[in-house]
């Protein structure tokens, strides 16, 4: 019988030939991670590209909202500072002229937060009246919040509630534009949630 070669014990600082194998190969827990963290960097890339705004197809960047021009009583865009506004020839003379969506947060009496949306529309009664208003667009706005903010949802309810909304606007309006007048304020949505 063949005797097995015998071996010797290493020295200090040497490995033995049985040992080399099993101390070079990397754990199995290494792998697994550096493939997870691979695996994570993927998806947040993959999830960067998709949120990542796309141009609209006017140029525009997709998280931006699209500006509305101001248009002139026929509907062709005017030139002018007022976004969201538009201005519509009517019958007899008179002229529409709509405002930007307004919300505002009421207060109800339990203390919950409801919204008021609303869109409002001013009869006028000519074209003079329309750039009269124009440059004075953010004193309304404000006006309007400060006034809406304070008002309860059982304010607005019926028609009532709907008639001293158009007065009070109506009011409002005319203190801003003096001496030019407002003939009507129009609610064309009122919405409460």
């Amino acid at each position: 019988m063949a005797k097995k070669p015998v071996q010797e014990a290493p020295e200090d600082g040497e490995e033995s030939a049985l040992d080399a194998p099993a101390a070079k190969k990397p754990p199995i827990i290494l792998i697994a991670a550096a493939a997870g963290v691979l695996l994570l960097a993927g998806i947040g890339g993959g999830v960067f590209l998709l949120l990542k705004p796309k141009p609209g197809a006017h140029g525009e960047k997709a998280h931006e909202k699209p500006k509305k021009e101001k248009k002139d009583e026929k509907g062709h865009e005017a030139g002018g500072g007022a976004a969201a506004v538009v201005i519509k020839e009517g019958p007899d003379g008179v002229v529409f002229y709509t405002l930007p969506d307004i919300v505002v947060n009421m207060q109800t009496a339990d203390g919950r937060s409801t919204f008021l949306k609303l869109k409002l529309t001013f009869e006028l009664p000519d074209q003079e009246t329309a750039e009269a208003l124009t440059p004075n667009l953010p004193r309304l706005q404000d006006m309007f919040q400060t006034f809406l903010r304070e008002l309860r949802p059982d304010d607005l309810s019926g028609s009532q509630g709907s008639y001293q909304l158009r007065a009070e606007l109506l009011r409002r309006v005319n203190l801003v534009i003096a001496p030019a007048k407002v003939n009507a304020v129009l609610i064309e949505e009122m919405l409460i949630n």
